[in-house]
């Protein structure tokens, strides 16, 4: 976005003053919370007052009410120092008596004390004026009010009059992001030296302040403060006396801004408007009407131009939430009964219980005489300002109010209550390259950027998902193989055991079948377990097939059923089948027959006994038939 200026054919004052505007209006109900102490002249409290009366008056119905975010320390160290931010964050009330010369160097202790929440009270404040700042930029309303602002006295690294952080400096530092020029008006009954001071050196900003001088806080602003080096003529103070009324102080007003307006030519105008200069005020000597007061505000309001209000001083607090109430009226072009409504804090505004803050009968010592001479200095320094200053077009830069917990702030439970609008949901819609934060969404979407870049994919993933698959079905057919053969090695044990219990009635375990040492089938069962274990690996691994093993399987058998008949037959048989033992032993040449090789290839060593092998079947306890072990047990 491109910086903007007014345009060349600059309109004077519109004599529509009660114009229905676009106004957003900015309050944040934590701002009233704050206290500086139960003697100090300063109360956030008359913010939520002003509130509260708005709201009664029912002018929410003509503007758009915003609750502004907190802004973060790097949106205040825009203007203010990274040591004095980083100073109120930190002290509490309790610590500041450990921090003795941090109390000096930021000038903090019986005008602007330090309490609870003090950074909190700086964050909200600054907040809404950014805010605002930032949606007049965008031209997205043309009037933004933050009664909560216009704290004018902050310097960049230190404390004064009852201001920590100067937040209209911050606004101002927002507007020029978009506007060539801007203009800041201060009415408060005190000089505005903390903005002067900020931009006393540049002609991008004018300050005006109408305010009271000599002897009298903060002691600047005389008329020959006019600004230094680029800045010079571009600070504009008009000094007032003690008593000016409304006919005086308008009869000032507006032809110096008039003159302002023409030669300055704005692109956004700030307003403090200080409700320390009404009559009556604890702290003011002016002897303003609440109209009076106004007139300000509409008199900027007709020249079209955007605007934003700001609160600042004022410590009759039942005066100032009729000021500024009365002001917000003006904005949104509508008018106010005088008898006020009901409403939170009526017995505040007894015993009339009116809107109007009329003047009084203190003395005005501003003479005509001195109003005009300087009036005709002023609007003489003014000839010196170049007509309209230009400077070069730039590109905006990222905007200044973004939250400390900006990653959570839409989220968090004090927004839950804002009206979705269509701009939010905009924010929150995915585009089509979007990466997907899922890894459950349905139908294999997850890191699809579009239907068209996962269809290529597909595509391409066609073969590998084909490979994939036929992998998938060979060891689908590998492991019903294996389950297969576990099914015929399991019934084949059954059965063998069923002979072991039908051969070994009556006979202990432990005891020789002949008598002379051959061993019985005792032995030749955990052979026979072992070798089914070890050719069901053979299948599962890959080395043989099912009719290899199955072969095998049936030639084990068959030796088996011969190891019962040796151990059930003559005596005579048993001793060639111990003399055969005796020279396979030896090393003996044996002839080669099929049912040798059958043989060797059950028993892998060579050995038919139960030598080296441990039985795989418990020992018989008892005579007769015997208690035999289940061998899926053993």
């Amino acid at each position: 976005m491109m910086a903007s200026s007014v345009s060349s054919g600059f309109m004077g004052p519109s004599t529509q003053s009660s114009r229905k505007s676009k106004v957003a209006y900015y309050y944040h109900s934590d701002i009233g919370n704050y206290h500086y102490g139960p003697m100090h002249p300063m109360k956030p409290h008359r913010i939520r007052m002003a509130h509260n009366l708005i709201m009664n008056y029912k002018l929410w119905n003509h503007m758009e009410i915003l609750r502004p975010k907190p802004c973060n320390s790097d949106a205040m160290k825009k203007f203010h120092s990274d040591e004095y931010i980083e100073f109120l964050a930190r002290v509490t009330p309790e610590s500041i008596e450990d921090m003795t010369k941090y109390q000096l160097k930021f000038n903090v202790g019986e005008d602007c004390p330090v309490f609870d929440g003090l950074y909190e009270f700086c964050t909200l404040s600054a907040g809404g004026s950014i805010a605002a700042a930032e949606k007049l930029s965008r031209g997205e309303a043309e009037i933004c009010i933050n009664w909560g602002g216009g704290l004018h006295h902050a310097k960049k690294a230190e404390a004064s009059g009852f201001c920590y952080v100067n937040d209209i400096v911050l606004a101002i530092l927002e507007l020029l992001k978009y506007h060539q020029r801007v203009l800041y008006i201060d009415i408060d009954v005190h000089h505005g030296d903390g903005v002067e001071e900020a931009f006393y050196t540049t002609d991008r900003v004018m300050t005006a302040s109408f305010h009271k001088y000599g002897e009298f806080f903060p002691g600047t602003g005389d008329i020959n403060d006019i600004g230094h080096g680029q800045g010079k003529h571009y600070a504009v103070n008009f000094p007032l006396r003690e008593g000016i009324d409304d006919e005086s102080y308008k009869s000032v007003f507006r032809p110096v801004i008039q003159k302002i307006m023409e030669w300055f030519r704005p692109g956004a105008v700030v307003l403090q408007c200080g409700a320390d200069s009404l009559a009556g005020d604890k702290l003011g000597s002016f002897n303003l009407s609440m109209r009076g007061h106004a007139q300000a505000v509409e008199f900027l309001k007709s020249f079209n131009v955007p605007l934003l209000l700001l609160g600042g001083g004022g410590y009759t607090i039942r005066n100032v939430c009729r000021a500024w109430c009365y002001e917000t009226s003006i904005a949104v072009g509508q008018s106010l009964p005088d008898a006020l409504p009901n409403n939170d804090y009526f017995e505040y505004f007894g015993p009339d219980y009116r809107l109007d803050v009329p003047s009084n009968n203190m003395e005005n010592l501003n003479t005509p005489k001195y109003l005009e001479q300087m009036k005709i200095k002023i609007i003489e320094n003014l000839r010196h300002v170049i007509h309209a200053p230009s400077v070069q077009m730039h590109h905006a830069p990222k905007g200044l109010y973004e939250s400390d917990d900006e990653d959570e702030d839409e989220d968090s439970e004090d927004l839950k209550d804002t009206r979705i609008t269509q701009r939010m949901s905009d924010k929150h819609r995915v585009p089509d390259t979007e990466l997907s934060d899922s890894e459950d969404e349905g139908d294999n979407r997850r890191d699809q950027r579009s239907y068209r870049e996962s269809r290529e994919r597909e595509i391409k993933r066609a073969p590998r998902r084909d490979r994939e698959k036929q992998r998938f079905e060979e060891e689908r057919k590998r492991y019903q193989e294996i389950d297969q053969v576990q099914q015929q090695q399991k019934e084949l044990e059954r059965k063998y055991l069923e002979q072991l219990s039908e051969s070994g009635k009556g006979r202990r375990r432990d005891t020789p079948v002949g008598g002379s040492g051959t061993p019985g089938p005792v032995g030749s069962d955990a052979k026979a377990a072992a070798i089914l274990s070890e050719t069901a690996l053979k299948v599962e691994s890959g080395t043989k097939t099912l009719a290899e093993v199955a072969s095998e399987l049936h030639a084990g058998n068959a030796r088996v059923s011969k190891d019962v008949k040796l151990a059930e037959g003559a005596p005579q048989e048993q001793e060639a089948a111990s003399s055969m033992m005796d020279m396979d032993e030896q090393g003996s040449d044996v002839p080669y027959s099929p049912a040798n090789e059958s043989d060797r290839a059950f028993f892998p060593e060579g050995k038919e006994g139960n030598e080296g092998t441990p039985s795989a079947v418990a020992p018989v306890t008892g005579e007769g038939e015997g208690d035999m072990m289940d061998m899926d047990q053993a």
